[in-house]
């Protein structure tokens, strides 16, 4: 029973974090973001490690 009820909070938790609102404003700097940023056609792919 506590291992469910364990199971059941935890994944509460990451379902509440997914319900976010889209951000309007830029975390660090706290400007908004305009329709032409160019960061607003990024996409996970391109943020890779350099290699050396």
């Amino acid at each position: 029973m506590k291992v469910t009820a364990l199971f059941a909070l935890f994944c509460s938790a990451f379902l509440l974090a997914a319900c976010e609102p889209p951000q309007d404003r830029y975390p660090i700097t706290g400007q908004e973001c305009g329709p032409d940023d160019p960061v607003t056609d990024m996409d996970a792919a391109d943020c890779v490690a350099p290699i050396q």
